[in-house]
């Protein structure tokens, strides 16, 4: 019976940072990934891959992430020390992680923070009941820190005022063009996203094929210009690391907290300027469809320090107002 009420994916619980990631098979043995170093971490509570990592996916074709049937989640990252791949699978009680490349070593000794290591889930307190099911629901539910600022600014950017669907098509296509392969036995066609001095090299007419318009393809080239400067903003806290972002032309509130949402797992950092959040939220927890960005942070108020956390149970919990209008058209600029 509880499987029948097991929440399933939806347009909105997808956008909250789900990605189905199947259980291992019982009784069938792990999958030979090759050699390549390795690591064991037995996290202090329930973990589950999929609402964790499930944030660092950029569209179902995403070329930098791949989850595998036999329950394994892979990343390519381009680190400080070079690119690597990284490869995740629970089991059990413990989550098991093998790194290839430059990077391996990087990505190895950061695994515990990539899955929610320094989050701390228990200081959080439900104070509305669709926020306290979807908890329940979720119980595996941490907030990721990459320690990677670009990885998560770019794909941002590439998301300002379009739909998902353009925005992910021009990561796939930028990415698996002007990236590397990544290393190691990747499954698919997996590629590490281009170093900064390849994003300020790519010809006006990529972008343009791409579907990338000359104000988020510019904001993208004045940000890979001061790329090393955008990084140290990772050791600094999620409010001074958005200013930092911010100082870029074209990189305001909206990129910004997307981006530390992700590389510091910022638990208050809230989406404001969204076109749809304010009244998803508005919706579920006041029944208020029309809400603007004031109402959704009034709502969110009880949440200080964890409203970032609150907005994503919220989407996870699937409550989203019927819709009045049709979707946004997909547009293509790249046809033009």
């Amino acid at each position: 019976m509880a499987g029948r009420f097991a929440p399933r994916p939806t347009r909105t619980t997808v956008r909250g940072g789900h990605v189905p990631v199947p259980p291992a098979p019982a009784g069938i043995p792990r999958q030979a990934a090759g050699p390549g170093r390795g690591r064991t971490w037995v996290p202090d509570g329930p973990l589950d891959l999929g609402l964790v990592l499930g944030p660092l996916r950029r569209g179902p074709g995403d070329p930098t992430f791949h989850a595998a049937p036999d329950g394994a989640v892979w990343r390519a990252s381009r680190t400080p020390a070079g690119p690597g791949t990284l490869r995740v699978s629970a089991h059990g009680g413990e989550v098991r992680g093998q790194a290839w490349g430059p990077g391996a070593e990087w990505l190895l000794e950061r695994l515990p923070q990539l899955l929610g290591a320094d989050d701390d889930p228990a200081a959080f307190a439900p104070r509305h009941r669709v926020v306290a099911m979807a908890r329940h629901r979720r119980p595996g539910l941490r907030l990721t820190r990459t320690g990677l600022v670009l990885e998560s600014l770019i794909p941002s950017v590439l998301e300002q005022k379009v739909t998902t669907v353009e925005a992910y098509r021009a990561w796939r296509l930028l990415v698996r063009k002007f990236g590397e392969p990544a290393p190691g036995p990747a499954p698919g066609r997996m590629y590490v996203m281009p170093e900064p001095r390849t994003w300020a090299l790519i010809p006006s007419w990529e972008w343009h094929r791409a579907g990338v318009d000359n104000k988020r393809a510019s904001t993208i080239l004045r940000a890979v210009r001061v790329a090393a400067r955008l990084e140290e903003a990772v050791g600094m806290e999620p409010a001074l690391a958005q200013a930092r972002l911010e100082v870029v032309p074209g990189v305001g509130p909206w990129t910004s907290a997307e981006t530390v949402q992700r590389s510091h797992g910022a638990a208050d950092a809230v989406t404001v300027g969204d076109l749809h959040l304010p009244g998803i939220i508005g919706w579920a927890l006041a029944g208020n469809r029309d809400a603007d960005d004031a109402v959704m942070l009034e709502l969110l108020e009880p949440y200080a320090g964890q409203r970032h956390r609150a907005a994503r149970l919220i989407l996870l919990s699937g409550r989203v107002p019927p819709r009045r209008a049709p979707r946004m058209p997909v547009g293509d600029i790249g046809r033009l």
